[in-house]
């Protein structure tokens, strides 16, 4: 077994935490991003204020499984469908959407309809976070 490979001797689950907008608070995704990569998955972050297509783009060179987009600024309804609609655009409708932060239910339910697999609000417990990743991640 290498380095890159877990226990059933596959690579791990890939996650790129993104912050798209104008957002500058990264505790949360900093949080998430430690217990994803202590449960033992490869987690890439890109840092604050990133745009959709930086989001994507750096998807696309990490090869990643999921895309969990922290986003506490309201803008949403904007952000996530412009990184959906991005990732279909480069065929990769494989890659799974999560999305954390304050978001009322009727928006976390107009963004489930987009492909968004999870919505995940203010204190939700991380061991939540890595077992519905591990869920939505499934290795043949």
């Amino acid at each position: 077994m290498t380095a890159t490979e877990d226990r059933e001797g596959t690579r791990p689950i890939r996650v790129l935490i993104g912050k798209p907008g104008l957002d500058g608070h990264d505790r949360g995704a900093k949080v998430v991003a430690r217990a994803l990569r202590d449960a033992g998955m490869e987690v890439i972050y890109t840092g604050l204020h990133q745009t959709p297509e930086e989001i994507v783009e750096a998807a696309l060179q990490e090869d990643v499984d999921v895309v969990g987009l922290s986003i506490l600024s309201g803008a949403h309804l904007t952000l996530v469908p412009a990184v959906v609609d991005l990732l279909r655009l480069q065929h990769m409708d494989d890659v799974k959407v999560v999305v954390g932060g304050i978001i009322p239910e009727e928006d976390a339910e107009a963004l489930r309809k987009l492909g968004v697999r999870a919505v995940f609000g203010p204190g939700t417990e991380t061991d939540e976070i890595v077992r519905f990743t591990r869920e939505c991640v499934k290795r043949a």
